[in-house]
C-alpha cells in the first residue's frame, strides 16, 4: 500500500489535513502544488522534502526559490508548474485540492497519467463530470472521493452489488451558521459571521459555500456523475452534529449511514489506503458523549443557493459550468466587501438565466462558459 503522492493545494485545509495523514500513514509526499502561499509552502517542503514544490503565482514562486535555495526541491511555477506537479512520473496518487475551477486542469492532468485519484475539487465534476471520468476510464485512472459526503456514500455502497437495488442517496448536511434564519435576517450578514461553521474547520471559499448551501447543491451534482444517479434520486437532510456523513436508502427502505467525527483526516485517508483500513491520525468518535442527533429539512427560501444548484443539475450540459463560474466569482466578490451575502444567490441566479446551457459539451464549451459566468457576475 505504500505511495508516493502528489497534494494538489497542499497549503490549503485539505491539502494540510492530507499531508497529516501522509506522514502518519507512512506515506510520502514528493510534489506538491498550490497557488499562493510560498511561506506555507516553505514550511511544508522543508518538513516533506518533495523533489517539486509549484506555485502558480509567478511572483509567488520567485519568492519560494529564494526561500529553497538551500535545499534540492525544485520550484515551479505557473499553470505549467501545477501541471507538471499533478504529472510527476515518481507520484502514484495525486490528491486533487485545489480550489474552485483552476482544479479543472491539473486533475485531468494527473488522469491521463493514469494516476490514483483523491478528488477533494468537486468543482471539477460539477463543471466536467462526463469528460473527466470518461477519461478516467480510457486511461486507467481510479478516482476516489475526498469530500466527507461522498466519502460516505462511497463505504454505504460497499457491500451493494447491484445498483437497481438503491433507492436514493441521502447527503447530509449541517446547515452552516445560520440554519434557522429567515431570508430577511441574511440580509446584515458579514464575511466574519459567514466564515464561523459551527462544525468543520475549512477555507473561506468552501465556508461561505456552506454558509449559502452552495457547497451542498455541488455536492449533489457530484453524487451524480461518481455514483450514476440522477437529481431526483438524490436527497439533502440537515443534520445539525456532522455525525452521520451521508446514507444510502435501498428499495427494501433499508438505510446503511456511515458515522465518524467531524475529522476531514478519515475520508483522505480512506481514499488513499482504500480498499484496506489503517490507523490513522483522524478523531474517534465518541457515541456516549456525542448526544442526540438530529434531521431537518433544507429551506430553500432562505437559502436559494441549493435550489439554483439543484435545478442547474437537471439541467446538464455547461449548467453547472456556468452556475460554478457565477458562484466563485460572486463568493470573490463577497469576501473581498464588495456585495451583501443575498447578493450571492442573485447574481448566480441572473448568470443561470441569461447564458444558455450547452448539451454535451465539449472541453472548450465548458470553459466558455466558466468565463461567460464570471463576466456576468463582474
Amino acid at each position: 500500500m505504500s505511495r508516493k503522492v502528489t497534494v494538489l493545494g497542499s497549503t490549503g485545509s485539505i491539502g494540510r489535513q492530507s499531508l497529516e495523514v501522509i506522514a502518519a500513514c507512512g506515506m510520502e509526499a514528493v510534489a506538491l502544488a498550490a497557488n499562493s502561499s510560498a511561506k506555507r509552502m516553505e514550511e511544508q517542503a522543508r518538513q516533506f522534502r518533495p523533489a517539486i514544490a509549484a506555485l502558480a503565482d509567478e511572483a509567488a514562486a520567485a519568492d519560494l526559490r529564494v526561500r529553497l535555495a538551500d535545499t534540492n526541491v525544485r520550484v515551479l511555477s505557473g499553470l505549467e508548474g501545477v501541471l507538471e506537479a499533478a504529472t510527476f512520473s515518481s507520484a502514484d496518487t495525486a490528491i486533487a485540492a485545489l480550489v474552485g475551477m483552476a482544479g479543472l486542469r491539473p486533475t485531468l492532468a494527473a488522469i491521463r497519467e493514469g494516476k490514483r485519484i483523491g478528488l477533494a475539487n468537486k468543482e471539477t465534476l460539477v463543471c466536467a463530470g462526463p469528460l473527466v471520468l470518461e477519461e478516467a476510464k480510457d486511461y486507467g485512472a481510479k478516482v476516489y472521493p475526498v469530500d466527507s459526503e461522498h466519502s460516505a456514500i462511497f463505504q454505504c455502497l460497499e457491500g451493494n452489488r447491484d445498483r437497481g437495488e438503491v433507492k436514493r442517496l441521502i447527503l447530509t448536511c449541517s446547515g452552516g451558521p445560520f440554519y434557522g434564519k429567515k431570508r430577511e435576517e441574511l440580509a446584515d450578514i458579514t464575511v466574519a459571521d459567514a466564515l464561523k461553521h459551527p462544525n468543520w474547520s475549512m477555507g473561506a471559499k468552501i465556508t461561505v459555500d456552506s454558509a449559502t448551501l452552495m457547497n451542498k447543491g455541488l455536492e449533489v451534482m457530484e453524487a451524480m456523475h461518481l455514483y450514476h444517479m440522477p437529481a431526483e434520486k438524490i436527497s439533502v437532510v440537515v443534520h445539525r452534529e456532522s455525525i452521520i456523513h451521508s446514507l444510502v436508502e435501498y428499495c427494501d427502505n433499508a438505510m446503511i449511514a456511515q458515522l465518524g467525527a467531524p475529522d476531514m483526516r478519515l475520508p483522505i485517508q480512506f481514499a488513499l489506503t482504500y480498499p484496506k483500513r489503517v490507523s490513522g491520525p483522524s478523531a474517534p468518535l465518541d457515541l456516549w458523549n456525542c448526544g442526540p442527533l438530529t434531521f431537518g429539512t433544507p429551506d430553500l427560501e432562505a437559502f436559494p443557493c441549493l435550489a439554483l444548484a439543484l435545478e442547474a443539475a437537471k439541467t446538464g450540459g455547461t449548467a453547472g459550468a456556468i452556475l460554478n463560474g457565477a458562484n466563485e466569482a460572486a463568493v470573490d466578490q463577497f469576501l473581498a466587501g464588495k456585495i451583501g451575502f443575498l447578493d450571492i444567490a442573485a447574481k448566480v441566479e441572473r448568470a443561470l438565466s441569461r447564458i444558455k446551457a450547452v448539451q454535451n459539451p465539449s472541453m472548450q464549451d465548458i470553459l466558455d462558459a466558466d468565463a461567460a459566468a464570471r463576466e456576468e457576475v463582474m
